[in-house]
């Protein structure tokens, strides 16, 4: 039988589910930003030659996210257009949840979701799967091809006359004002719109200039960008 599934038990469950996956194992989520206990598990597939199938539907691949499949033979990535679909199988269960795969979403926000059985639930899970199958089809494959970026290198921190206001703060200085680590602070720009990745790099949108966000280029530092002291996430 069916059994829902609150916040805290899609991260247990979906962890099973990946642990459990022997033959085949299909994540399918709009956003992509893996959590290290996923990775762990992913790269243990991986290592016994498990077929993994990752269809996400925004924007680019984060650099990092990049950088790490590219090491992954029996990971295959795809992009789906206009995926809004959230569901994880195996070749034993299904989860289908609000949950997406990203290390934001799964200690942030609260989550609901359906654990389904193939046994019990034999009809179900099929159509599920047969939907999953066909998300995949509609999808292009991604290939890694991109050479490995160190994404922090873009915001380290500034000498304060780099920042170019005083009343503006680098992404570094404003993550420490937040009480986050700046890698932390950059995904989750990005993930409420105030900053987009194109072509592995991080551009500002017009969400992030209404608030005050600047693009900047330091001859000694490279790209960066700064946000009004008053900003708040």
């Amino acid at each position: 039988m069916a059994k829902f599934l609150n916040t805290s038990a899609i991260n247990y469950f979906l962890e099973e589910l990946i642990k459990g996956a022997s033959e085949r194992l299909i994540l399918i989520s709009p956003f992509l930003k893996l959590n290290d206990r996923v990775k762990e598990l992913l790269e243990d597939k991986n290592r016994f030659k498990i077929d993994v199938r990752i269809i996400y539907g925004k924007n680019d691949l984060h650099i990092e996210e990049i950088n790490w499949l590219k090491e992954l033979t029996f990971v295959r990535t795809s992009f789906c257009k206009n995926l809004h679909a959230k569901c994880y199988i195996n070749e034993k269960s299904c989860i289908i949840t609000s949950l997406n795969l990203y290390e934001f979403s799964q200690v942030n926000n609260n989550e609901m979701g359906v654990y389904i059985s193939r046994v019990s639930d034999a009809e179900i899970y099929r159509e599920a799967f047969e939907e999953a199958q066909r998300i995949i089809r509609i999808s292009d494959e991604v290939r890694m091809s991109l050479e490995k970026v160190d994404v922090t290198s873009e915001f380290t921190a500034l000498p304060q006359e780099e920042a170019g206001d005083g009343q503006k703060l680098t992404s570094s200085k404003l993550a420490q004002k937040l009480g986050m680590k700046t890698n932390e602070l950059i995904e989750k720009l990005t993930l409420l719109g105030f900053l987009e990745v194109k072509g592995g790099k991080y551009f500002l949108t017009e969400k992030g200039k209404s608030v005050g966000g600047e693009f900047r280029m330091s001859k000694k530092f490279g790209p960066y960008f700064i946000w009004s002291e008053s900003f708040t996430l």
